[in-house]
């Protein structure tokens, strides 16, 4: 970790960049939540300028969300965890990755001091950007603002259009209200792959074991964006190894729960799972969440759950 102006940085090298050269390094900058289409989209110009330019390709993101720091009474739900961003980023050949931690600090700084950051401590040679994207105090760092700076710090400015899919353009924002409305297999054409949770498995009250359905209790992250409540058909990955899953996302009203469960159950798996971290990737939902009079309403519709499951996988669909 580097500190300059009294701003944190972290530099992730992807590897031996295939194209290094003393020519510095094109940034794309953003916070890159869930590595969507749109964000592949303005990686594939980055690298192509890189590659054209001989030079390096580069993402600038930030941690936390810079709403958590500026709006902490209503942060974001963030569909990605900086973690899982920075490999999701690395898949996508991206030669260096530099993590900013977004302070108060960093948000004052005038859009030239920004500049001046980026070209003096990650040797900057050219930014690729939205139509709409500024940055810098007051987002004063404008396209044309930013050009100009370019002139005087001899640094490029390339402004690209958004990614526009069925009419949408395509954004994180629009990725989270999909989500929450459970149509995964839209979540899935916007992210270019289907939408995986990560989480460590946590003791839970085990009453699906209870009731022959033992289920993995997954301790999300606080601010994870998650599918709207229900049940949904899912893959369920064990170091590597993936298990068909029914997954429950709700409050449990059939036994009066207040707080919001994840678990997911593994067919055909035989051993305890506390504490391993499991990818559970969704598919596509089942029904929504709905309050049993008994609990053998509920296992009867659980066993309903799980058969269409597998007649889903058997149709090859899963």
């Amino acid at each position: 970790m580097s500190e300059d102006q009294g701003l944190n940085y972290k530099i992730e090298s992807n590897g031996e960049p295939s194209n290094v050269s003393q020519n510095g390094t094109l940034f794309a900058i953003g916070v890159f939540d869930g590595v969507h289409i749109g964000h592949r989209f303005l990686v594939e110009k980055l690298k192509q300028d890189a590659k054209t330019t001989h030079s390096l390709s580069g993402i600038i993101t930030f941690d936390p969300h810079p709403q958590s720091v500026l709006m902490p009474g209503s942060p974001l739900p963030f569909l990605s965890q900086l973690g899982n961003r920075i490999d999701d980023l690395k898949e996508l050949g991206v030669d260096v990755i530099a993590v900013l931690s977004f302070t108060l600090t960093l948000s004052r700084l005038s859009a030239r001091e920004f500049a001046n950051f980026m070209v003096k401590n990650l040797q900057m040679r050219g930014i690729i950007i939205g139509p709409d994207f500024a940055l810098g105090q007051n987002h004063e760092g404008t396209a044309a603002i930013l050009q100009s700076l370019g002139q005087q710090m001899d640094f490029s400015v390339k402004v690209v259009p958004p990614y526009i899919l069925d009419g949408e353009v395509i954004s994180s924002t629009l990725v989270r209200q999909t989500l929450n409305s459970g149509n995964m297999k839209k979540v899935a054409k916007l992210l270019g792959r289907r939408f995986v949770l990560h989480a460590r498995v946590t003791s839970g009250d085990k009453r699906g074991r209870s009731m022959g359905f033992p289920t993995a209790n997954l301790n999300t992250a606080p601010g994870q964006s998650l599918p709207a409540d229900g049940v949904y058909a899912t893959n369920t990955y064990v170091h590597g190894k993936r298990f068909l899953s029914a997954t429950y996302i709700g409050l449990r009203p059939t036994f009066a729960g207040s707080n919001r469960t994840v678990e997911t159950y593994l067919f055909d798996y035989s051993g305890s799972l506390y504490n391993e971290e499991l990818e559970v990737s969704f598919i596509c939902k089942l029904r929504n969440e709905r309050h049993f009079d008994s609990q053998s309403e509920l296992m009867v519709q659980i066993n309903e759950d799980i058969d269409r499951i597998k007649i889903l996988a058997g149709d090859s669909l899963l």
